[in-house]
């Protein structure tokens, strides 16, 4: 099961409370205070591991809480503290912090988006002080001690947002799983209906020279899938860390739908949901030219790359016809990139290399 949202309730551990405590030895008569801490409580933290694709066992899971802190003990001995806890997140998480009023918007703590990237999510609770720590020139047999501080308590909301350098876009049936299939070992289920992908699968593909990238297939859109028709504004999201966007379009007559207005219409789709994403490089590739029964189609869809200005491809998913030619399309402007691995900005995304693995199926070339 691919999870990409979570809520979850988080609790860092209480400390301990001091020790009330005084010496008591043979022959060392009023021995004075020993009354020792209480340790620290145990902190929570996120991890963005290797090991993790989806965030399916948080949804199953979803309260944590940390250990507390021992309570101090006689002789001046400080409790132990509590021991951290780490939840282990996928790479590309963001974290926020959300409010019990609605109206308050999220609040975002960290964007996981390295190997071992780790932050802070709910500090535990200072250990209480000892009758030790009171004693003064005036007061040699103190009576007062603290009770541990408690830990923080957070309600978190964890958005999983894919970590793909191009990401394939195209109505449903288009061929970017057969596609992604080819050019990976990624194996997503493929079939002859619509809405056969449900969840994003990664590949990596890997070109001469060492060159390699990653492309996501996201399952495919349709008119309105900003507003959430389909599947699109569920998954709309995880295109905004790519690079590259690679509109599949089915120029069969099979799929009975105009390649010009699927084209315009994905473009549309993306502008209404986030209009960075209309503004990274695109490629045009019109797929199934094996069972191409009107050249006019293509055509019509060559003509309409060329009034946008962008590549255009003419492939087959099935039998491999100019896929070459289109993964280095999709390799040039990946190269022309200054800095790969920039920080990430939520709003308008940029493309980091996610460790080897897909989410649905191996992606290893």
């Amino acid at each position: 099961m691919f999870v990409d949202e979570v809520d979850i309730h988080v609790i860092a551990g209480a400390g301990g409370r001091g020790c009330l405590a005084f010496r008591r030895e043979k022959r060392v008569p009023r021995g004075g205070p020993s009354g020792g801490d209480g340790g620290h409580g145990g902190s929570i933290y996120a991890l963005a591991s290797p090991h993790v694709n989806t965030l399916v066992s948080y949804r199953f899971h979803p309260e944590f809480k940390a250990a507390r802190g021992g309570h101090g003990e006689g002789s001046n001995r400080t409790g132990r503290n509590g021991d951290t806890l780490e939840l282990a997140v996928p790479i590309g998480t963001l974290v926020y912090e959300t409010s019990p009023d609605p109206e308050e918007p999220p609040r975002l703590i960290a964007d996981l988006a390295h190997v071992g990237e780790r932050v802070l999510v709910a500090s535990g609770g200072r250990g209480g002080l000892g009758n030790a720590r009171f004693a003064t020139a005036t007061n040699r047999a103190p009576r007062k001690v603290q009770p541990g501080e408690p830990g923080e308590e957070k309600f978190l909301r964890l958005e999983l947002k894919l970590l793909a350098d191009v990401g394939l876009v195209g109505f449903p049936n288009a061929g970017k799983s057969t596609l992604i299939a080819r050019i990976s070992a990624a194996r997503p289920k493929i079939a002859d209906y619509p809405f056969t992908t449900l969840t994003p699968n990664l590949g990596v593909v890997s070109l001469s020279g060492d060159r390699s990238f990653v492309v996501a297939d996201v399952p495919g859109l349709i008119e309105g899938a900003h507003r959430g028709l389909g599947l699109g504004h569920r998954f709309l999201r995880h295109l905004e860390r790519t690079s590259v966007l690679v509109h599949i379009v089915d120029v069969s007559s099979a799929s009975r739908r105009d390649p010009v207005d699927d084209l315009t219409t994905v473009r549309r789709e993306l502008a209404l949901f986030q209009p960075a994403l209309a503004a990274k490089p695109q490629i045009v590739a019109a797929n199934k030219i094996d069972a191409l029964d009107d050249e006019g189609r293509v055509l019509a869809l060559a003509g309409r790359a060329d009034e946008l200005k962008l590549p255009f491809y003419r492939i087959s998913g099935v039998t491999g016809e100019g896929v070459a030619a289109l993964l280095e399309a999709m390799w040039r402007p990946l190269a022309a990139r200054t800095s790969p691995l920039a920080p990430v900005n939520p709003a308008a995304g940029s493309s980091l290399l996610p460790p080897t693995g897909a989410l649905t199926g191996s992606s290893r070339a």
